[in-house]
């Protein structure tokens, strides 16, 4: 199904979806022409976790799929679920829209879903960049974290799903009654680099649609999502993956711990850490025409 969006920002935005054969629907939007370029949103991300400029977008003429994870907006929770799910989810999208190879992105939740996908389906991949990716972290680095990861995480890491759901029920709650109410409360100990990055009216109007989608049937996919990525990660082996890889990450960074991605990154033979310096988890954000260029250059 395809339905253009009549809001003047977004209307050169498709919003598609389509049917897994266990009756699911997955959803996405996709806008643009050219080269393909796949990406996997943050947590709490949703296929609306898109900038409202997206001039870096169409300057590199990039046709640009932004998928959601089960349990968000449109797209059915899968209790449960782990990291290959979703990975055969968006190897069914590429297939759909008829796309053998493309490019893929993914931030802080959507880190480890880049893995899955380059780990599970190698051959769909022309190269990968994760920024801020959340790695699997050891106990002594929740302390790093902002306090609502660090809670969440040593939650989920203990098979928890009551606990995970206690700690993140009162951000939802806030989230419900003002979209960024939530995210800033949880913000409010992140470096300065991330509060000024927070405080760009572009990124506000981008994060508010984001995060309303993402929440449009409840926290379900939240909680699910959390419960993964504090898990064990046994359905992601690392040494399957054979793409170009590059990771961007600020060394400052409290929602996903830098010693912890440099960790992981030494165990990728074919990834390379580029550092963001001094700075946070939303620089990304400003630095998008850099690593797009960075990204597209490897597909020479």
């Amino acid at each position: 199904m395809i339905a253009p969006m009549t809001d003047d920002l977004y209307a050169d935005v498709l919003d598609e979806d389509l049917i897994r054969p266990d009756g699911r629907p997955v959803a996405w939007t996709r806008t643009g022409s050219g080269t393909p370029l796949l990406r996997l949103p943050g947590t709490p991300g949703s296929r609306w976790s898109i900038r409202a400029d997206r001039s870096a977008w169409t300057d590199r003429g990039l046709q640009v799929i932004t998928t959601e994870r089960p349990g968000y907006g449109r797209s059915s929770r899968l209790p449960g679920r782990r990291f290959r799910e979703h990975s055969d989810d968006l190897a069914a999208i590429l297939d759909h829209l008829g796309l053998d190879r493309v490019y893929l992105t993914g931030g802080s939740g959507g880190g480890p879903h880049v893995l899955a996908f380059a780990a599970h389906h190698p051959d769909r991949v022309v190269a990968a960049t994760i920024t801020v990716g959340l790695p699997p972290l050891e106990d002594h680095e929740y302390d790093a974290m902002i306090p609502l990861n660090a809670a969440a995480f040593r939650a989920a890491r203990a098979g928890d799903e009551a606990g995970v759901r206690e700690v993140l029920t009162p951000s939802y709650e806030a989230m419900q009654a003002g979209p960024l109410a939530g995210l800033e409360a949880a913000m409010k100990t992140a470096p300065a680099s991330d509060l000024e990055v927070m405080s760009d009216p572009r990124w506000r109007l981008a994060q508010t649609k984001a995060i309303e989608a993402a929440f449009a049937h409840g926290m379900d996919g939240w909680v699910d999502e959390t419960l993964a990525m504090g898990g064990d990660w046994a359905d992601i082996d690392l040494t399957a993956i054979k793409t170009s890889l590059t990771w961007w990450h600020g060394v400052a960074d409290r929602n996903c711990p830098f010693p912890a991605a440099r960790r992981l990154v030494d165990k990728l033979p074919t990834a390379t850490l580029r550092e963001l310096g001094d700075l946070g988890h939303f620089e990304p954000y400003r630095r998008e025409p850099e690593i797009l260029d960075e990204l597209l250059s490897r597909g020479a």
